[in-house]
């Protein structure tokens, strides 16, 4: 199955997304991963006004086969969560892209998501296995 993934989004290698807007970027996972996970029970989440330092853990998801962290693609504050996603943990499944993305925060330094995978090279890394 190949995947489609938005032109504006950058990834991390463990298959996170930033979606910048200006000032503040929404964060998620990508549907790969939710692929690679199957049938999603639960999802954690930080707290709004917590901290996130780039690439240490921020939270994790469960799926039926296993439990997966999720590292963080930048540092900065969360701003919001997706308290629908918590509540209904499959709607990660159904949209990860655009409803299911789990975190907006205000990045401490916005030059981090250049460090990150264009759309094209994340797809060419999770469609050539």
């Amino acid at each position: 199955m190949a995947f489609a993934f938005p032109k504006s989004f950058r990834f991390a290698d463990s298959h996170e997304y930033a979606n910048s807007d200006g000032e503040l970027v929404r964060v998620g996972i990508s549907a790969f991963a939710v692929d690679q996970l199957g049938d999603i029970v639960f999802v954690d989440l930080p707290e709004v006004g917590s901290s996130l330092t780039k690439g240490n853990s921020f939270g994790s998801v469960e799926s039926v086969k296993a439990v997966e962290d999720m590292y963080a693609p930048l540092s900065g504050e969360v701003l919001e969560r997706n308290e629908a996603v918590l509540a209904s943990p499959e709607e990660l499944q159904n949209d990860p892209h655009a409803e299911g993305w789990l975190l907006v925060i205000r990045p401490s330094d916005i030059s981090e998501i250049e460090a990150l995978m264009d759309a094209s090279a994340y797809s060419a890394k999770v469609n050539a296995g």
